[in-house]
C-alpha cells in the first residue's frame, strides 16, 4: 500500500510537545514484561507527582458520537460471563482548550471520528453486511457528529488546532484534513474541514500503517490515506506534554503506537483510551458485571483489557497499570478511578448482562484559576 510517508519520510515530519523524562518507551525497558511491569509501576508514580505541576487546562467538554455493538469477547477479554455475543459501546469526542506559553489560545479534539466513514473499516463492514437492517437501526444509536457539536460549542472548524486518536484504528481522516486527489469512493476531493488542524500521532503508528501485519488489517482503512497529504501529521515520539494540564503517553500493546490522553483536572487527574472499555474494568474486584471479579481472582489479573488486537497483550497490560496507577480515584464513588474509556461501555436492553457496574458518560471541567506556568 502506498502511502503518502515511508519510514524515512516519517522521520523528517515535524513535532510537537516537551517530552516527559520519567517516562520512557514502556516496550524497550530492560528485561521482561514482568520487569518491565515493575518499573512502568515506579515510572508512573514519578509522573503522577510532576504531571499536576504543569497546571490545567482551560476547558475539557465531552460531546457523544455513536453507540454501537461491538464483541463480548474483545470488550471485556475471556472474563465475561454474559450470554450476550454482544455489548454496547459509547464512542466520544472530548473538546479541550488550554493557553500556550505565546498566550495563544489551542483547541484539541480528542476521538474526533468520523464515524460516518468508520463504519467502513473492514471488520465493520463486515459485520455490518451479516447484519439485518432492522436489527442494525436498532442497536446503532448516532448521538451527534464532530462538526454540529463544534457549532453547538461556538468553536468554528478554523479554531481548532490539534486532531488526536489513541490510535487509528476505524479513522478516515480524509474530510478533516482533506486529499491531494479526488477521491472515487466520496465521489468528490475534500476539502480540509479543519484547514489549521494537524493530526498528532506516534511515528511508530505512521511506520506501522506502511505496510499493515494481517493481525493488524481488519481494523484499519489504509486505502483512505494514500492521498491524505503528510504535513497534516505531528508524529510524536513516546509520551509529551502538549499545555498546561494535557499530556500524551504512550500505551504501547492495544497498538504498536497506541497514546494515552491524560488530563490534570479540577477534580484531578483523568486518563483516556481505549485500552478497556469501562471504568471498573481497572478495579474488576467492585464490578457487578457477570464474570469479572471472579475472573480477576482466580486469574490474578487486575485489569480486564480490551482485547481485539492481541499485537503484545503483555505490553497492553503493562499500558493499562501505568493508565490506572495515574487517574485519580472517581469523586462519586471512589471504588472506581478517573479512567475515561473512549468507548465506553454502555447498557442497553439488546444486550443482557453486559450492563456496566459505573458509568462516568462525561468529563467537564472549566479553570477557576489561572492555568499555571506555561511550559
Amino acid at each position: 500500500m502506498h502511502l503518502p510517508w515511508n519510514t524515512g519520510e516519517v522521520d523528517d515530519l515535524p513535532t510537537i510537545g516537551d517530552r516527559i523524562d520519567s517516562v520512557s518507551d514502556f516496550s524497550r525497558l530492560p528485561g521482561g514484561p514482568g520487569a518491565q511491569l515493575r518499573q512502568i509501576r515506579e515510572q508512573a508514580m514519578a509522573f503522577r507527582k510532576e504531571f499536576p505541576t504543569t497546571g490545567v487546562p482551560a476547558s475539557v467538554v465531552t460531546c457523544d458520537l455513536v453507540t454501537l455493538p461491538y464483541p463480548t469477547r474483545f470488550g471485556l477479554f475471556r472474563a465475561s460471563r454474559s450470554i450476550a455475543p454482544f455489548l454496547s459501546i459509547t464512542n466520544r469526542m472530548l473538546v479541550i482548550r488550554w493557553v500556550d506559553s505565546a498566550h495563544r489560545q489551542q483547541t484539541l479534539l480528542f476521538e474526533p471520528s468520523d464515524h460516518e466513514h468508520g463504519r467502513y473499516t473492514p471488520y465493520f463492514d463486515n459485520l455490518s453486511r451479516r447484519t439485518p437492517g432492522f436489527v442494525e437501526r436498532r442497536v446503532v444509536i448516532e448521538h451527534g457528529t464532530v462538526l454540529g457539536h463544534l457549532k453547538q460549542l461556538g468553536i468554528a472548524p478554523e479554531e481548532v488546532d490539534y486532531l488526536l486518536f489513541d490510535h487509528l484504528h476505524t479513522q478516515d481522516l480524509r474530510r478533516w484534513v482533506g486529499t491531494t486527489a479526488p477521491q472515487r469512493d466520496l465521489r468528490t476531493q475534500p476539502q480540509a474541514a479543519f484547514p489549521n488542524a494537524k493530526v498528532i500521532v506516534q511515528r511508530d503508528e505512521l511506520a506501522g500503517m506502511a505496510e499493515l501485519h494481517p493481525l493488524q488489517k481488519p481494523w484499519y482503512q489504509p486505502a483512505t490515506y494514500r492521498d491524505v497529504p503528510a504535513e497534516a501529521f505531528l508524529p510524536i515520539d513516546g509520551s509529551v506534554v502538549l499545555g498546561p494540564g494535557v499530556a500524551v503517553v504512550k500505551t504501547p500493546g492495544h497498538v504498536f503506537g497506541n497514546q494515552s490522553l491524560v488530563l490534570n483536572t479540577s477534580s484531578g487527574i483523568w486518563v483516556s483510551s481505549e485500552n478497556v472499555i469501562a471504568a471498573e474494568a481497572l478495579t474488576p474486584q467492585h464490578s457487578k458485571l457477570p464474570g469479572l471479579a471472579k475472573w480477576s481472582r482466580q486469574w490474578q489479573q487486575e485489569i480486564v483489557l480490551n482485547a481485539n488486537t492481541i499485537e503484545s497483550t503483555a505490553d497492553q497490560y503493562n499500558s493499562v497499570i501505568f493508565e490506572k496507577l495515574l487517574a485519580d480515584r472517581s469523586q462519586s464513588d471512589s471504588r472506581f478511578l478517573q479512567f475515561f474509556p473512549s468507548s465506553e461501555l454502555t447498557g442497553m436492553w439488546t444486550t443482557p448482562g453486559t450492563r456496566p457496574t459505573f458509568t462516568h458518560h462525561h468529563i467537564t471541567h472549566h479553570a477557576r484559576e489561572p492555568q499555571g506556568a506555561p511550559r
